[in-house]
């Protein structure tokens, strides 16, 4: 790290838990978030504040004058733009010093099988269920952890499903893919904004952990968050031998 680094990096250097070598692996690290809107503009942003070397940030949307209510790093002047661009715009103001890969399209299967094998962290900011599926599979081809937040009207939920352990269940451990919720949307059903934050951060909190090998992470707790009296509460999860994705059973 240069002088700038140093110090604009210096709240972070100062915590035993990270300091310089904790700050210079994220400098090295390689980010995928899938999703630039209310997720994923908080996620994308706290990465790269803190520094998260390389951040590919995919979304085939535009910005909307509905999404100004809780998509935090887009604008009113930037309505009708690709919200990778946007949000990438707002990332390099916030810190110049990283590269931001803006991938204005729909994940597949191709595109990630192309980014996952130098990415160490795969944030899943999506909002539908075949999306989360995909995420969920590629994160095990490649050994990829997945960071998972979701939230709708004033409930979210956030955890970490990590291929390279043994006992981490998941996506589909939890959610089978034959076993598919109704499909709901904030478009429909509304979203309290600085919720939205909420859950952002704390996956970006957990990504940071993950590339900086700090702490403990989310794999086997699913943490709920209800919004009406900000309460939480903590589900157990564990990996299931006869699911359809990761199970012994169907592993190559």
């Amino acid at each position: 790290m240069n002088d700038a680094q140093l110090l604009r990096y210096s709240r972070h250097i100062l915590l035993d838990e990270l300091g310089d070598l904790g700050q210079q692996r994220l400098l090295d690290s390689h980010a995928v978030v899938v999703g630039a809107g209310g997720l994923g503009c908080s996620v994308a942003l706290f990465l790269a504040a803190s520094g998260v070397g390389r951040i590919t940030l995919i979304d085939h949307d535009e910005v909307d004058l509905t999404n100004l209510q809780r998509q935090i790093a887009h604008s009113t002047e930037r309505i009708g733009q690709a919200k990778v661009l946007s949000a990438q715009q707002a990332m390099l103001a916030l810190n110049p010093g990283i590269q931001v890969h803006a991938l204005q399209q729909k994940a597949d299967a191709a595109l990630l099988d192309t980014l996952l094998p130098t990415a160490q962290v795969l944030l899943d900011c999506s909002d539908n269920f075949r999306t989360r599926h995909m995420l969920n599979a590629a994160s095990i081809n490649h050994h990829v952890p997945l960071v998972s937040g979701a939230i709708i009207r004033l409930d979210g939920q956030i955890t970490t499903y990590d291929p390279r352990r043994s006992d981490s269940p998941c996506y589909a451990c939890v959610f089978p893919p034959d076993q598919a919720p109704e499909e709901v949307s904030c478009a429909t059903m509304g979203v309290l904004a600085p919720l939205v934050g909420v859950i952002g951060s704390l996956q970006a909190a957990e990504a940071l952990k993950l590339l900086s090998d700090i702490g403990s992470s989310l794999v086997g707790r699913l943490q709920m968050l209800d919004g009406r009296d900000l309460s939480w509460t903590e589900m157990r999860l564990r990996r299931q031998p006869t699911c359809s994705v990761c199970g012994t059973d169907h592993r190559s």
